[in-house]
């Protein structure tokens, strides 16, 4: 039998083996998760270098933020080229002609997950703007929601700017190119003392490159180094392992960091002094990858010590503890090694069922569930078993979890919730649905456990969940109702 040890670097091994996403389990009630956000990710180097495949390298490594669609900008001489396509990274850029035009000395790249609004290719990032000449002058890609996107869209088009796309990302992009005969530096802070909400930025000019993240810190943007004249910015460290560079850093809130014409080397620059430092606690819970490390946190590390604490916070006798692929894997672990009830991987995913894999009725929806997630039943059979998983959004997935379970022979079940109950929905980057829909802003935790047929059910409490992070300097709003900046008047207006 493995010790808890090996069974942990074979999970993280695994998990590297399977970049595409955590989703495809729950695929067939897309908002009973938080959906993922987007990837971002950025290059510069003042030498010769392949940052077109360097960019896909990253993208790949980001892949689990977003697998509806991606784009590369790459700066090649004096000019920008723009590629971006409906599909997977691999899909998208396979079939690359003349990839040499593509070649260049910096280039961004987006992953994408819609988290509201229109899914059409016009949405597509990076976005770019052009000149009178038909060349690309600027390009961005964004990670994060505006909250104030609807008041500023409507000034910029009543002073005629036109928009292309009905992204909240556009209006970063229109700012900027509103105010770049102030100077690069000067048309990003000008733009982020007007925008609101949560956002990390990757852009480049046409000689310049830079990054940008708002005054909370709320979406993720890590900076690295491959050499001391090549640098990286990405959502998650992954992507730096991904191409080969040393994390350096977390860019900060508030802070623009960017290539000057007549320096080597990146520069920096805080709009805002001692901001605050407002990370999405979800980050660490649902979203980055385990073996990311934000913030100078190590995810999986996390994951582990929320297991720990919920065993700590509500024990229970059990024969074999189990967590939900993948997230809830590192967590399981934790409960075992805390309880010494035995981690038994014993719910096989499979990993060929993706978001595509669609059927037409609720009845035969209801029925596959089985095609996606298949237990071993000789490790159930006559068992009291623990379930752990990272959250319980509509409840519809929990509720079929605890079917598959009792069909399997499971004597006794007990789900434990490694985040406090979700509460209410996000408007800074995260696909939730609506506190109409989340089952917690609705049910007592007593009704909770009867709906989904439970011996018992516990989450995460707040200051559990506070001391695992060891800081209350993160945004909660999912779990509190309480949020970094106001959601705005139309939420719904923002993309990604």
């Amino acid at each position: 039998m493995q010790d808890l040890e090996s069974q942990k670097k074979q999970y993280l091994d695994q998990f590297k083996d399977r970049m595409y996403g955590r989703n495809l389990m729950k695929s067939e009630d897309m908002h009973d998760s938080p959906s993922e956000e987007c990837g971002i990710f950025g290059i510069y180097s003042d030498m010769d270098l392949d940052t077109f495949s360097l960019s896909q390298f990253g993208l790949f490594a980001l892949q689990h933020r977003g697998q509806e669609a991606c784009g590369i900008s790459v700066m090649n001489k004096g000019r920008i080229f723009n590629i971006k396509d409906e599909g997977l990274v691999l899909d998208v850029y396979k079939n690359i002609r003349e990839p040499e035009t593509f070649m260049g000395n910096s280039a961004i790249g987006h992953t994408r997950y819609t988290t509201a609004g229109d899914k059409k290719k016009y949405n597509f990032q990076p976005f770019f703007a052009k000149n009178e000449y038909d060349q690309i002058i600027l390009s961005i890609a964004h990670n994060g929601n505006l909250t104030n996107a609807v008041e500023l869209k409507r000034e910029l088009e009543a002073e005629g700017v036109v928009f292309k796309a009905t992204s909240d990302s556009e209006v970063i992009l229109r700012l900027i190119q509103k105010n770049l005969d102030l100077g690069l530096r000067a048309a990003i802070k000008a733009t982020m003392e007007k925008i609101e909400g949560a956002y990390s930025v990757v852009g480049m000019t046409r000689n310049k490159f830079f990054s940008f993240r708002d005054f909370n810190g709320i979406r993720p943007l890590v900076l690295g180094a491959i050499d001391q004249n090549t640098f990286v910015a990405a959502s998650e460290s992954v992507a730096l392992d991904a191409v080969g560079a040393q994390y350096v850093r977390d860019i900060l809130p508030g802070e623009i960091v960017y290539t000057s014409e007549n320096e080597q080397g990146l520069k920096s620059f805080l709009v805002k002094e001692n901001c605050r430092r407002r990370i999405c606690a979800f980050e660490y819970i649902y979203f980055a990858r385990p073996d990311s490390t934000l913030e100078g946190i190590n995810v999986h590390e996390i994951r582990e010590k929320s297991g720990e604490k919920i065993w700590q916070q509500s024990p229970v006798d059990a024969d074999i503890v189990i967590g939900v692929p993948d997230s809830g894997v590192p967590a399981a672990i934790g409960f075992s090694k805390a309880s010494g009830i035995p981690f038994r991987p014993v719910l096989i995913k499979n990993r060929y069922i993706g978001r595509s894999f669609i059927v037409p009725t609720q009845d035969m929806r209801e029925r596959i569930v089985n095609l996606k997630l298949n237990p071993i039943i000789s490790e159930i059979r006559g068992k009291r078993v623990v379930i752990i998983d990272d959250s319980i959004v509509r409840g519809t997935t929990s509720k079929r979890l605890v079917k598959i379970m009792k069909d399997a022979g499971a004597k006794e079940i007990h789900f434990r919730s490694v985040s406090p109950p979700i509460i209410a929905p996000c408007y800074l980057g995260i696909d939730t649905p609506s506190k109409t829909d989340l089952i917690s802003a609705n049910m007592t935790a007593t009704e909770l456990r009867d709906y989904l047929g439970v011996d018992s059910l516990e989450f995460l409490s707040m200051d559990n969940l506070k001391e695992i992070l060891g800081s209350s300097d993160h945004c909660f709003g999912c779990f509190t109702e309480i949020y970094p900046v106001p959601p705005g008047p139309n939420p719904d207006y923002t993309d990604e």
